[in-house]
């Protein structure tokens, strides 16, 4: 991936403009992110002997809430609207988290490793564009970038990649994520 800053748009509503997106974006993404670990629990917590997991689910869809509840607040303050497409990523987020719980504790962890590793490119293309245009948003950005990495060094520790069809698993739900953050940035 290409992480040389993009130059700002043209015209006074260039900056503006994109800083929305960019808002928007990542408020959808940790949205769908916290209603993907609500997913996972809704399933995993029903199951016996699944404890551990259903613990530490709940542990990162808390990061997840605190990088939302950071973005709603910027979208508040910018006064940017957020995505139109919230309901639908609620519960694309739940569906797709019960649906990879119910496959087993290693598919849950292959979509946490395919949502993470998207993110994780995603923000640093926008730490690196946002760097001296707004180095406070790039290092709010990139401590968030680090939580998600975290949560995708602990999937693949916990067996990500050893989950049935994990190579069809993670590239459908990677290219569902690039697909929803090109439709939020705009929508």
């Amino acid at each position: 991936m290409n992480t040389r800053p993009l130059p700002p748009r043209p015209g006074a509503q260039g900056p503006a403009a994109r800083l929305a997106e960019i808002l928007r974006v990542d408020h959808a993404g940790e949205l769908g992110a916290v209603h993907i670990y609500r997913g996972q629990r809704a399933v995993l917590e029903a199951a016996p002997g699944h404890e551990a997991i259903s613990g530490r689910l709940a542990e990162m869809e808390a990061h997840e809430a605190r990088h939302l509840a950071r973005f709603d607040a910027m979208l508040t303050d910018a006064r940017v609207r957020p995505t139109l497409l919230a309901p639908i990523w609620r519960i694309a987020g739940f569906a797709v988290g019960a649906g990879t719980a119910l496959m087993g504790e290693r598919a849950a962890h292959a979509c946490t490793e395919a949502v993470e590793s998207v993110i994780e490119a995603h923000y640093a293309g926008q730490i690196a564009e946002l760097g001296e245009r707004s180095p406070d948003l790039a290092a709010e950005l990139s401590q968030f970038r680090d939580e998600e990495l975290a949560h995708r060094d602990e999937a693949v520790a916990a067996g990500a990649r050893d989950a049935p069809g994990y190579p069809i698993l993670a590239a459908v739900i990677r290219a569902g994520c690039r697909a929803a953050i090109r439709i939020s940035e705009k929508i």
